[in-house]
């Protein structure tokens, strides 16, 4: 209890001292006020855009298209990483594969997202999705291979069903890798999301930075980036949270 209390004391302690040290070179004008505006400012207008409706709007959409590319990514990603990680060979042919297409970055097929879905929902959700799917996959092929096989010969010894060794021994052991991988994934997501508003879009808090960007309005593009950081640490948090929780089922 002592030590996680030191290690998050020691947290606040750095982001104090960033954002400490944000100011200072800003107010003391070391670094240009126009190019790079005080915390204490850039707080000022993320509350004060907070309070927009349509900041309030923009955030909605985003969070619907981020949830949407997620909702389909994970499980389609897990099935695939499932299949893959028990058939030797189709591991064998898929794994270089996976490898090669993750190792491509994603923003390069953008333009191809644009031509095919227009600029829309379905652009936004599929370029989110297509940003996602592979570390899920990869992830859920390294989550099944670190199932101990012995646990599995048990569990087959005693008659357990197909179904019954999913949830008593893939699952438990499974599950804390899936967790860190579902943490990742969603920043892949998020990040995928966001750059195709940046890129094409009409809506989302992506399309607000952006445009605040092109029109050299730094308090707000930088309340922007504070905003879409705050959402990214939080959800992590609740997934590393999850994640302790779980800590007792590794095997």
């Amino acid at each position: 209890m002592q030590g996680t209390l030191v290690i998050n004391l020691a947290r606040i302690a750095i982001i104090v001292a960033v954002l400490a040290l944000w100011e200072v070179l800003s107010r003391t004008g070391i670094v240009n006020p126009r190019l790079l505006p005080s915390a204490s400012d850039t707080f000022v207008t993320l509350g004060d855009l907070l309070r927009r409706a349509a900041v309030q709007k923009d955030l909605m959409v985003t969070a619907t298209e981020v949830l949407t590319a997620f909702a389909l990514a994970v499980p389609f990603g897990a099935l695939i990483g499932f299949l893959v990680a028990e058939n030797r060979y189709f591991a064998d042919v898929a794994k270089p594969l996976l490898f090669f297409a993750f190792s491509i970055p994603k923003s390069i097929f953008l333009p191809m997202f644009i031509l095919v879905f227009g600029v829309g929902f379905a652009q936004k959700v599929g370029f989110g999705f297509f940003s996602t799917i592979f570390i899920v996959i990869m992830s859920t092929t390294t989550a099944v291979e670190s199932v101990k096989v012995e646990h599995l010969t048990v569990a087959r010894s005693y008659g357990a069903t197909r179904i019954q060794t999913a949830f008593r021994v893939y699952l438990p052991s499974m599950l804390p890798v899936l967790l860190e991988a579902l943490r990742i994934s969603m920043i892949f997501n998020l990040t995928g999301v966001i750059l195709a508003e940046m890129y094409a879009s009409r809506d989302g808090i992506g399309h607000q930075i952006a445009t605040w960007g092109e029109n050299f309005q730094m308090k707000q593009l930088l309340a922007g980036v504070v905003m879409v950081a705050a959402i990214a640490m939080t959800f992590n948090e609740l997934v590393r949270w999850v994640e302790t929780r779980c800590s007792h089922w590794r095997t």
